[in-house]
């Protein structure tokens, strides 16, 4: 069994190329689907995988009887809609060891655009569950994840790789501050209900702002959010007619479509007599028209963009690094001893099928001749002659065959097996 991972994140790949391999929650299982059936007979009958896709990241884990990470770049740049030299240099290629300390960084939060954030464990935790709800989990995928939370929980809690965090939405009420003098007094708008605008309202919020509120594909959702903070609802479509009421928009959608356009914006801006708009774009793919950005009095920022507000505080951190590492260090070469383990399960189960083969023919042959009323020392001597010779059988015959360099191995493999003394 063998394992690989194929990936794109903040690192290797523009924020539009990211967008085109952006994967909703709802088109995760059709998509391994897909995924399974392309590498079907390649990487055996039925190969293992999952799809982590995040504002920062897709990534593709796979298992199989072979590594086959060509069909799969192929597969994922067929699906996204690129040529597949185009989606290689942007990506990353691991296997094996490589893909679990990968898996495993990535759980800690080593390889996040903000260092030690933990919102990436509670996606993979969901990326795992869509595709153990789609089937497409198996053995070593299931350990491979397993181990991953394990690791991020010691990262967690015996380092300090996560002091001093600052998330994407704190970055983005930092950058408020600097446009607006004071955020008590402006009116904010957050597209979209999911865990993303939530933790970007709980900060925008605790700033206490003149009005939020919320806009989002469905009402009920919307409605649940907003009575936390005391928001009003609005559907997106209502957006363009009520843009120019709002000084900032943050907005983060699974839409595959920009929800806010050029045309829009100018409207708003208009409305407003110019005054400025902040704008947060948090969305993979993008939620709002990059040509926003070129506007005089509009300031747009998308994840990409607050890369290094984020990382402030940094150097607080890389001491606890060190240590981090260490740990997923060990997590790897724990799950490298495990995948070795595993390799010898089908000679395991032979041998045991062998050996119950050998025991039920003696045992067979046994109460055959104690029905013929044969003596039971001399059946059990019988017994245990039949299933002695059948063990050796093998081994007496490797010793008597073969050239002499043949029964040189074969001595030692005896010697190893058969003759060492209990400790």
């Amino acid at each position: 069994m063998a394992v690989w991972a194929l990936g794109i994140n903040h690192t290797t790949a523009p924020l539009d190329l990211r967008g085109r391999f952006a994967f909703a929650v709802d088109q995760i299982g059709p998509t391994l689907g897909a995924l399974r059936q392309r590498l079907h007979g390649h990487a055996g009958e039925h190969p293992e995988a999952a799809i982590l896709s995040t504002c920062n990241r897709t990534e593709i884990y796979c298992a199989g009887d072979g590594q086959v990470l060509e069909p799969t770049i192929e597969w994922l740049a067929q699906s996204g809609g690129v040529a597949p030299a185009l989606l290689r240099s942007h990506a990353y290629t691991l296997q094996d060891g490589g893909a679990a300390r990968h898996a495993f960084r990535v759980a800690s939060g080593l390889d996040s655009m903000v260092l030690g954030e933990a919102q990436i464990l509670g996606q993979l935790k969901d990326a795992v569950r869509a595709a153990d709800q789609a089937g497409a989990l198996g053995t070593t995928l299931n350990q491979l994840f397993q181990r991953s939370f394990a690791v991020a929980k010691e990262v967690r809690t015996a380092t300090e790789i996560g002091a001093h965090s600052i998330s994407m939405s704190a970055a983005a009420v930092r950058l408020a501050a600097q446009l607006f003098e004071d955020l008590r007094q402006i009116r904010v708008l957050f597209v979209g209900a999911g865990e993303m605008i939530e933790l970007a309202a709980t900060h925008f919020a605790a700033r206490e702002p003149r009005s939020i509120a919320i806009a989002n594909r469905t009402l009920e959702r919307g409605e649940k959010l907003a009575t936390r903070f005391g928001a009003e609802t609005m559907r997106l479509s209502e957006i363009p007619d009520r843009l120019h009421e709002f000084d900032a928009v943050i907005s983060s959608t699974a839409s595959q479509l920009p929800i806010i356009g050029l045309g829009a914006v100018e409207r708003a801006l208009k409305a407003r007599k110019h005054r400025p708009m902040f704008m947060v774009d948090l969305a993979v793919p993008r939620d709002i028209e990059p040509e926003v950005k070129a506007l005089e009095d509009v300031y747009l920022y998308t994840v990409d963009d607050l890369a290094h507000v984020v990382q402030t505080g940094q150097a607080h951190r890389e001491a606890a690094v060190a240590q981090a590492e260490a740990i997923v260090d060990a997590g790897v070469q724990s799950f490298l001893h495990w995948m070795d383990q595993r390799r010898a399960v089908p000679l395991i189960r032979q041998l045991q099928a062998q050996a119950d083969e050998w025991r039920e023919l003696e045992i067979a042959r046994a109460r055959r001749l104690l029905a013929r009323g044969e003596d039971v020392d001399t059946v059990m001597e019988a017994l245990s002659r039949g299933l002695t010779q059948k063990m050796l059988h093998g081994a007496m015959a490797e010793l008597h065959a073969g050239d002499e360099q043949a029964r040189e191995r074969a001595t030692t493999a005896i010697q190893h097996f058969f003759l060492r003394k209990e400790r």
